[in-house]
């Protein structure tokens, strides 16, 4: 534990006009300032590095671009395999794990070792890995990779060791699963098909073992040729040439008939009799045209051939097949049972799809219960045993992108209440009509660990709606789900107002999210520059919503001349809105260059009937002006226990008292300054080309907008094509060379603003828009902090990018804490402004909240992210709350009537109230602790020179505080509080799309999460002490079970049509009798998680028992194969003498020369 000493109140303090007068120091801890100090401060800092270590937890959401599938009918595992190489199982609720191959290949199929805990991935770089499921992270064993062949078909016998392999020159490999080493048995092309043949039949699409006998292997080539090849004789039993491509093939469990899905969507039957001609082909959805002939139909790219006990008619199900005249169909399943043909229509198209049947024997009836269906974005379950084929209710988060993910919260340590009451009132609003069964996928074990705590992630997503997820220990599940877009009225069809047009089809779409759990308020900042406030109540409430407007705009005239601007008022009416006439309807043809003083969307004005969950009392709207569409807000924030509501732009600063549901403040950024402005800018005029200006508006939030939420789906692109090259160079074209003095405003002055809207790399415009190329970024640090007057004066404009309520001190002479307002904008400034708010419940429901910015000014380099407050041990300072009551609850003695405020101020603590507290303002560039009131700089940190922070947030790690950060260039940092110190800097996550950037969050307990992808939530862990309880936190894939028996098949049926007799792989496949494989083939490596990995992750007594039992199952599986292979060769001994002594008879009455 080290102590630190630090200055509180010297002669020197960190002066705002001084900028870069504050110590830089790369890679070491922050440096103290100089000045004598009186007092000295004592904080013992208990983090070191050592608390500190990145690691993946666990993944939500459906795969990505899912390319395959597979089951484990024993052990009920489902494995997933995606285009990016990721392989996501999935068990019981809670066994849910990700595992990724290093190379990043597309996985092409997935085959488990059934009930041996091990999957083969064969992926699209033509290497085959097996997977040790037999630890909680699983690990590659052994891979092969072929050189010469690339892989198109795998199959994987049930209880065998010998993998089939498939490729695309038609030859078909066996590799030994044990030691991963290939066979020197191959079935080449040539030597299946005809020598008369002229054509190569194509890559193999299918291989299966004959139920019959396990010594015969279907090949299927995608030509239309079928081989029925026979492993002992090394010869083909069979070939069928047939017109139409294949795509599968399935067998009857008897052995003797398959049917094969075809391009044309018909489905061929076979009969091992007479593979002269299929007995039967069918178009299930092929109707005969007036001419005779069938319509033509798309592909039946999968079909499943099954029977059932309980009826003598089988399950046929496939994917595909409809007639391609129906355009607009969506992707359907077709399951035909007898007659019957039932067409299920999804949301997605089909990946792939598996029936779930009860034994893994296929010689045996396959009673299928269940078809898991994989599609494009989500993954069901259809229940068979039902005639009506419901769903599964699916136990997993597959729903998180149902519309576009937008932004996150995550909440850890939460009020232990509140999961529970979301919970009950989301139960309400659920879907019905699923299946009453159990879910299918039940594999794996997985207990709440010791070390949890109440976590709640939040989406907010395109189309408005937002989601409460219940996090807690390592699961997701939905909680409540909200629509913002109830708020407004429908747009009518005959609309065509260019307001409606200005984010396109989405102007609903969340921003941000700001969550008071102690009082359950809610607020939403929309991308149509709207700001929706929420209260929670268990009971429905009919109120109104109020709406207020805020003009928050620069104005479009010629020229501001001085005189014009002290001559003109600088209050205007409190409640937001400008002496102006009745504006015109939100949705009416307003020409763009008349269209002023009215919002994008508009708010119902009638009595609402709101359901119990969250219910908006307050819409808070920026407007149109002059044809201007208003700038989408930048940040925003919320205090309970205040009762206001906080939100900025790249044009001002608005404070809206929500209980009084007035404006309070409504300035621009650099009016807050008055003479404390340290760079001396003056405002501009705006710019004479005003069609210009509308229209950079217009394209800044429709098109560019629009455009950018195109690529926040797609989720794929680099930060350089969101470069805004071009709207930089407008600007630039539109700028007048005139300006004029200003006069500050403390509400809406309609002409008080007369600011041009200034370069968006100078300006950040929304956290959706955050993100710039670096060279673009640089270029914004270094205009944005140049010391020239003039370069500062072309940029006048400056975003607000941080807001923050606390007690705290807005002047150096204050004493006592007060109610303030921290506001950090783009160009690295920081302002504190205090406000008067009166204590008593009803003196603050009637007197006026008083907020009189001060002109008190921090410097830092770099747009400010993040403000947090530490009190003079260390220790985090949160901010007050209201404890939440419900408002529309019915009178009760019990309920508590009045406002119940919580304050953590510095003047509640233990210590004199006069002892002050420390800030800590995080930039994009660097970090600052300074001391309160004296406003000393205390500890500086400069975090990053090459690139720029993304996130930053003050969290509690280890029963401590540190700040974490995520940079650009995937680096996540933690710095220690208050000293600054470097504790963790690790390398983590390349940037590559704004999705990361734009999701990105870090919470208490040392958790983190982000999108990692379109559908996908990661969360990580940076604490040492998670990563080592992961472990336990994580479920078991497997589960020792014994394989189910295979039934016995009966003296009739085992004499006229059983195995005609057992089918020994190694004796044909091993080295002794195939020999070995070319090297240069196929060349194997080994894995990295052998059993040194199995060992250090089963550690303690537990992993002891568990080695001992896999151990000892392994023993008897040997000494089960031995006692076989016994068995096998009494039975040849007691054949052999049998046919000896027939042929001793035979001969002994023989003369020598009859022989």
């Amino acid at each position: 534990m080290k102590k630190f000493r630090k200055v509180l109140d010297g002669l020197t303090t960190s002066s705002p006009a001084n900028p870069g007068g504050s110590p830089a120091c790369g890679s070491a801890a922050g440096t103290p300032s100089t000045a004598p100090t009186p007092r000295e401060l004592e904080i013992q800092e208990t983090l070191m590095s050592e608390h500190f270590q990145i690691c993946k937890t666990v993944r939500h959401g459906v795969p990505y671009q899912p390319t395959a599938l597979a089951f484990d009918p024993v052990q009920k595992i489902l494995a997933i395999g995606s285009r990016s190489g990721g392989v996501r199982l999935l068990g019981r609720p809670g066994v849910d794990c990700h595992c990724q191959h290093e190379s990043g290949a597309a996985v092409l199929q997935l085959q488990f070792l059934i009930n041996e805990g091990a999957l083969v991935t064969a992926c699209a770089d033509d290497t085959l890995h097996l997977w040790n499921l037999r630890q909680r992270r699983p690990a590659i064993l052994h891979s092969l990779k072929f050189n010469r062949e690339r892989i198109t078909f795998c199959h994987l016998p049930f209880q065998s060791k010998w993998l089939y392999v498939g490729t695309e020159r038609g030859n078909t490999h066996i590799v030994n699963i044990e030691s991963f080493i290939l066979s020197g048995y191959v079935i080449m092309w040539n030597k299946a098909i005809e020598l008369s043949t002229k054509t190569h039949p194509g890559p193999v699409v299918h291989l299966s073992d004959s139920p019959k006998d396990e010594g015969k292997l279907l090949i299927g080539f995608e030509s239309g040729t079928i081989v029925m090849w026979d492993l002992r004789a090394k010869r083909t039993d069979f070939r069928i040439y047939y017109d139409e491509a294949i795509h599968s093939a399935s067998w009857h469990h008897e052995g003797r008939q398959f049917m094969c899905s075809h391009s044309d969507g018909s489905l061929s039957m076979w009969n091992l009799r007479n593979t002269a001609k299929p007995f039967q082909v069918t178009f299930p959805h092929g109707k005969t045209q007036r001419d005779g002939r069938k319509e033509s139909c798309k592909p039946i790219l999968k079909v499943e051939y099954k029977t059932s006990r309980n009826s003598s008619e089988a399950f046929v199900v496939f994917s595909g097949g409809l007639s391609y005249d129906k355009a607009g169909r969506r992707p359907t399943l077709t399951i035909m049972h007898g007659k019957a043909i039932t067409v299920l229509e999804m949301d997605y198209p089909i990946v792939d799809f598996l029936l779930l049947c009860e034994t893994p024997y296929i010689n045996e009836v396959q009673e299928p219960y269940a078809v898991v269906v994989l599609l494009e974005k989500d993954f069901v379950v259809v229940d068979l045993t039902q005639s009506n084929f419901p769903i599964f209710e699916n136990p997993y988060p597959m729903d998180i992108h149902e519309s576009p993910v937008t932004c996150t919260a995550y909440f850890a340590d939460c009020p232990p209440d509140i999961i529970p009451v979301l919970y009950s009132i989301g139960a309400k609003h659920k879907k019905t009509g699923y299946s009453h069964k159990e879910w299918p996928v039940s594999g794996g074990t997985w207990t709440v660990g010791s070390q949890t705590y109440p976590e709640i992630i939040i989406t907010g997503h395109a189309d408005g709606s937002i989601k409460f997820w219940d996090a807690t220990a390592i699961t997701l599940q939905m909680l409540y789900k909200l629509k913002t877009s109830k708020v407004f009225e429908k747009p009518k069809s005959g609309d065509v107002g260019r307001s409606a047009e200005l984010v396109e089809e989405d102007p609903y779409a969340v921003q941000m999210i700001s969550w008071c759990p102690q009082s359950r308020i809610l607020c939403v900042v929309g991308i149509s520059a709207h700001v929706i406030l929420y209260r929670f109540s268990k009971h429905d409430a009919s109120t109104t919503i109020t709406s207020l407007e805020v003009r928050l705009q620069c104005e479009m005239e010629d020229v501001i001349s001085p005189s014009d601007t002290e001559n003109t008022p600088s209050f205007s009416d409190p409640s937001g809105h400008s002496p102006q006439p009745q504006p015109p309807s939100p949705r009416s043809n307003t020409p763009d260059s008349m269209r002023d003083s009215i919002p994008c969307l508009k708010v119902k004005d009638r009595m609402i009937r709101m359901p119990p969950g969250y219910q908006a009392e307050l819409v808070v709207q920026l407007l149109w002006v002059d044809g201007e569409p208003p700038q989408q807000i930048t940040s925003l924030d919320l205090n309970s226990a205040y009762g206001l509501l906080a939100l900025g732009n790249c044009n001002g600063l608005t404070v809206v008292d929500y209980l009084q549901k007035t404006i309070l403040l409504c300035m621009s950024t650099l009016e807050l300054y008055g003479s404390a402005d340290p760079f001396q800018r003056l405002t501009r005029s705006p710019r004479k080309n005003r069609q210009s200006t509308s229209d950079f508006c217009m394209r800044g939030l429709s098109n560019f907008h629009s455009d950018s939420k195109k690529r926040i789906r797609t989720s794929y692109q680099s930060l350089t094509e969101l470069s805004d090259n071009q709207v930089s160079l407008d600007l630039e074209r539109s700028k007048s060379p005139t300006s004029a003095p200003y006069t500050p405003s403390l509400h809406n002055d309609p002409r008080g603003t007369g600011e041009p809207v200034s370069n968006l790399r100078s300006c950040h415009y929304s956290p959706v828009f955050y993100l710039l190329d670096n060279e673009s970024r640089e270029n914004s640090f270094s205009r944005s902090r140049s010391s020239s007057v003039s370069s500062i004066d072309r940029e006048t404009k400056e975003a607000v990018t941080t807001l923050q309520f606390a007690e705290s001190y807005g002047h150096k002479s204050d004493t006592l804490p007060t109610p303030c307002l921290w506001v950090g904008t783009s160009l690295g400034l920081v302002l504190i402004i205090p406000m008067s708010i009166p204590t008593d419940e009803q003196e603050r429901l009637e007197d006026p909240v008083t907020v009189a910015p001060t002109g008190t000014v921090l410097m830092l380099k770099g747009s400010i992210l993040r403000i947090g407050f530490l009190d003079c041990g260390g220790a985090l300072i949160n901010s007050p709350y209201e404890v939440w009551r419900d408002q529309h609850a019915p009178d009760h003695p019990d309920r508590p009537r009045k406002r119940k405020l919580v304050n953590f101020s510095p003047s509640s603590s233990q210590e004199a109230s006069g002892d002050g507290h420390l800030a800590v303002v995080c930039s994009e560039r660097q970090a600052k602790v300074f001391f309160m009131p004296s406003q000393a700089c205390l500890y500086v940190h400069n975090i990053t020179e090459s690139s720029f922070v993304l996130r930053a947030d003050v969290v509690s790690v280890c029963n401590s505080v540190c700040l974490a950060c995520f940079c650009a260039n995937g680096h996540i940092m933690t710095l220690s509080l208050p000293s600054l110190r470097p504790l963790l800097d690790v390398n983590y996550l390349p940037l590559t799309d704004m999705r990361i950037a734009r999701t990105f969050c870090f919470t208490n307990g040392g958790q983190a999460l982000y999108l990692c992808s379109p559908t996908e939530i990661q969360r990580i862990t940076y604490s040492q002490e998670m990563c080592d309880n992961l472990q336990e936190m994580l479920g078991e894939l497997f589960t020792p079970i014994e394989t189910p028996e295979a039934q016995n098949r009966g003296f009739l049926k085992g004499f006229f049509g059983g195995n005609a007799q057992t089918f020994d792989r190694e004796e044909l496949f091993g080295e002794a009798a195939a020999g070995k494989a070319s090297r240069s083939l196929a060349q194997h490596i080994p894995g990295q998680g052998g059993m040194e990995g199995m060992k250090a992750a089963a550690g303690g007594v537990v992993g002891e028992l568990a080695r001992a039992r896999i151990a000892l199952d392994e023993r008897g599986q040997r000494l089960g194969e031995l006692e076989e292979r016994t068995a096998l060769m009494m039975t040849s001994a007691e054949t052999f003498s049998k046919h000896a002594h027939e042929l001793m008879l035979k001969c002994k009455d023989k003369k020598w020369y009859q022989f």
